[in-house]
């Protein structure tokens, strides 16, 4: 598993690499899809409909990322899918419970889990990058994200890379790509603006599809990062909990 933010694959002629990017049309799998096309790779987008509050907004973004100009994007694969939503206990999907407002010191698990939801998308992303005969796949995880989501830890992915390795054909060779598994939302922005990723293409937060709450876990992360960097972050907000 790749975690810094570079790679030795930069070398390698660049029509030669393949990766699926998992693009949920948030920024931080916007950044990595800019991180993995500044590596080199030709980029195969998967975005998945699950019943998440926000799926609307979510795939009007991840469209508007897919069709940039400067992204070297060869396909988009969108996947519906209701199975997470019917399992439920997530706020993300269950109408019966509240996305809760941020608590950013918290080490909670917090409501917003979807019950083991990356390892969903992350088969689903393995199965479309062996049917393309891509060498990665890239998911934009960060270490904000693990100390309240299980299936956002290093330990995570590196255990998914090894099942990736055991369970497809002998001659495929998939890395499980998490260039900023080790940094925080602060660092995602800043490497964002290193990037010209349009941030304000890009959708984060857990319950309103325009504007956004502003107070959630996700708009707090994503409003404190900008606001660390002296930046404003370009997306209207309901409700800025910090100012610039």
């Amino acid at each position: 598993m790749t975690t810094n933010a570079t790679s030795d694959n930069e070398a390698t002629d660049s029509a030669t690499k393949r990766a699926v990017v998992l693009v949920s049309g948030g920024m931080d799998s916007a950044t990595t899809a800019y991180e993995a096309a500044e590596r080199g790779y030709e980029l195969y987008f998967l975005h998945t409909s699950y019943g998440q509050n926000t799926e609307t907004k979510e795939y009007e973004c991840a469209r508007a990322l897919a069709e940039r100009d400067e992204l070297p994007v060869r396909d988009f694969f969108h996947v519906e899918t209701d199975h997470l939503q019917q399992i439920g206990a997530s706020s993300l999907t269950d109408d019966e419970l509240a996305v809760e407002d941020a608590d950013t010191d918290s080490d909670e698990i917090p409501s917003s889990y979807v019950p083991f939801r990356n390892a969903n998308l992350l088969a689903m992303a393995v199965s479309y990058a062996e049917a393309n005969d891509c060498d990665a796949v890239f998911v934009g995880a960060h270490s904000e994200d693990y100390s309240g989501y299980p299936d956002c830890r290093p330990e995570f992915f590196e255990a998914f890379e090894t099942m990736v390795d055991v369970g497809t054909k002998p001659e495929t060779d998939i890395a499980v790509e998490v260039p900023f598994v080790h940094d925080a939302k602060t660092d995602i922005v800043e490497r964002g603006l290193e990037l010209d990723v349009p941030h304000e293409i890009t959708w984060s937060c857990y319950r309103d599809e325009e504007p956004a709450c502003g107070t959630c876990d996700a708009c707090a992360f994503r409003l404190e990062a900008f606001e660390n960097l002296g930046e404003r972050d370009p997306i209207p907000y309901a409700e800025r909990q910090v100012t610039n």
